[in-house]
C-alpha cells in the first residue's frame, strides 16, 4: 500500500497519560518509537518537542471525550499537522488491545492516508461554542427547577398553573413570593395579579385556596433562588457571547434573515459550523453532519421499500440534531397508515366524489384491503383552520377511536374526510 506520510505519529490519549508512537519510513524500512507522556502542560510541551525532533509532519489522535482538547491546544502551536479521528472509524481489529498497539495502529493508518479528519473549528468559534452549549445546559436546568416548583405548588393544591399562562411571569412571581412570605389569604393573593391576566378574580381565589405548609414554603424559596441564580448566569453568558461575536456580526445577521431563525439560533448555528464552509464538500455533507437528514437503508426484501436506518453511532439523541434544534416528529404507524389509505383512495376514485352520497360505491384500499365509504367532497388534507381548531378543542386525541376498539369497524365501512 502506498505510503503518503513517511514521518507521522499516532497518539492514544487518556486522562493522565498520552502514548505516542512515531512511525518513520527510510530506505523501504519502517521503524517505530514509542514513549509515554503525562497530560500536564509541561509534559505536553515536551511531547511536541519530541515529535518535532523526530521530524514528524502529521499527528493523529482519537476524539476521546474532552481529554484530546488540551493535547490539541498545546500541539497546535507547533508546525505539526494535526488530525482528529473518529474512534469508530479507526477501531483496531479484534485481538490483544494495549495503549501501545492503539498508538501504533493510528500511526499505521495515518501513514497510508486512511484517517478521515474530523471537523475542528477555529479557536474563536470553539470559545463561542463552549459558551452557548453551557447556556443551553443552564436553560435546561432552569426549566427543571421551574417544573419542580410547579410540582410543589400542585402538592400544596395551589392551582396556579391552570389560571396563569406563565407561572414565572410577573403575576406568578408575586404570588409565589407572597406564599413564601407566609400569606395564605386567597383574596390577597389574587389581588397581586396583573390587570392583563384573563382569569377572573373568583377563579384566581379558587385556584389559590390550598393547604401550603412550612416545607412547601422552604422548597418554593429554594427553587426560586436557583431560578434567579440561573437567570443571572444566563445573562452573564449572553454578555460574554455578545463580546465574542464582535467579528461575526455580519454572519449572524445574514443567518438571521432565514425564516424561522432567530438571532440566538443564528449564534448557535455559527458556533457549531463556523464561517469556513470549505470544510464541507457540499451542502449535502453539511446537512448530514448537522443531523438534518437521516440515512436510509433497505428493509427486508419482502417489503421492498426504504425505511429509516436510525441514528449513526455517536450521534446526538434523535429528538435533537447537531445544532440543538428539535427534529420533526415521526408519525405513529396507525396515523401514517390512515393517511396513506385516505390519499390512496382519493387518488383512485376521484370520480366517485361527483356522485350523490347515497349512490357512492365503497372504495377498497390497496394497502389494507379494507372498504371505505367517502361521505364528503374531496378537500385539502389541511382543511378549514377554524374547523380544525374547533375539533381539537372539543375532542381529545383519542376520542375518535376508543382504546378497546379497532379503528376499522367489522363492517369495513369507514366515513373518511379527505
Amino acid at each position: 500500500m502506498e505510503v503518503m506520510y513517511a514521518r507521522c505519529a499516532g497518539l492514544d490519549v487518556h486522562k493522565e497519560t498520552v502514548v505516542a508512537c512515531v512511525r518513520i519510513v527510510e530506505g523501504g524500512e519502517v521503524s517505530r518509537s514509542v514513549r509515554t507522556f503525562a497530560t500536564t502542560t509541561a509534559s505536553l510541551i515536551e511531547l511536541g518537542e519530541w515529535l518535532e525532533v523526530n521530524g514528524c509532519t502529521h499527528v493523529a489522535m482519537e476524539a476521546t471525550g474532552v481529554y484530546w482538547k488540551p493535547v490539541w491546544q498545546v500541539l497546535a502551536d507547533s508546525s505539526l499537522e494535526l488530525v482528529l479521528a473518529n474512534a469508530a472509524q479507526v477501531k483496531n481489529v479484534p485481538g490483544r488491545k494495549t495503549d501501545v498497539n492503539d498508538a501504533a495502529w493510528l500511526s499505521e493508518l495515518l501513514a497510508h492516508g486512511l484517517v478521515r479528519a474530523r471537523f475542528v473549528p477555529e479557536p474563536a468559534i470553539q470559545e463561542l461554542r463552549g459558551l452557548l452549549r453551557t447556556r443551553k445546559q443552564l436553560v435546561r436546568e432552569k426549566a427543571s427547577h421551574v417544573q419542580r416548583l410547579q410540582k410543589t405548588l400542585e402538592e400544596a393544591n395551589i392551582k396556579l398553573e391552570t389560571v396563569l399562562s406563565d407561572v414565572m411571569g410577573r403575576s406568578g412571581r408575586a404570588m409565589i413570593q407572597a406564599l413564601i412570605d407566609g400569606e395564605t389569604d386567597p383574596a390577597k393573593l389574587a389581588a397581586l395579579a396583573h390587570w392583563k391576566v384573563r382569569a377572573s378574580a373568583a377563579t384566581l381565589r379558587e385556584a389559590l385556596h390550598g393547604r401550603i405548609k412550612r416545607h412547601h414554603r422552604f422548597l418554593l424559596r429554594l427553587h426560586l433562588q436557583q431560578v434567579d441564580a440561573l437567570d443571572a448566569a444566563i445573562a452573564e453568558i449572553d454578555r460574554e457571547a455578545d463580546a465574542g461575536l464582535a467579528c461575526f456580526r455580519d454572519a449572524v445577521k445574514q443567518l438571521s434573515t432565514i425564516p424561522g431563525v432567530s438571532e440566538l439560533s443564528a449564534q448557535v448555528i455559527l458556533s457549531e459550523i463556523g464561517t469556513d464552509m470549505g470544510r464541507f464538500a457540499s451542502a449535502a455533507h453539511l446537512r448530514s453532519w448537522a443531523g438534518l437528514c437521516r440515512a436510509t437503508t433497505k428493509v427486508p426484501a419482502s417489503a421492498g421499500r426504504l425505511a429509516c436506518a436510525g441514528e449513526s453511532p455517536g450521534s446526538r439523541p434523535c429528538s435533537f440534531n447537531a445544532l440543538g434544534l428539535p427534529r420533526a416528529p415521526k408519525l405513529p404507524t396507525y396515523t401514517r397508515n390512515l393517511c396513506d389509505c385516505a390519499v390512496d383512495a382519493g387518488r383512485r376514485k376521484r370520480s366517485a366524489l361527483l356522485l350523490p352520497p347515497s349512490s357512492r360505491p365503497p372504495i377498497t384500499c390497496s394497502k389494507t384491503a379494507r372498504s371505505m365509504k367517502i361521505s364528503e367532497p374531496f378537500t385539502s388534507i389541511v382543511g378549514d383552520p377554524r374547523r380544525k381548531r374547533a375539533a381539537s378543542s372539543n375532542a381529545s386525541p383519542n376520542s375518535a377511536f376508543p382504546s378497546n376498539s379497532s379503528p376499522w369497524p367489522p363492517s369495513h365501512e369507514q366515513s373518511v374526510s379527505l
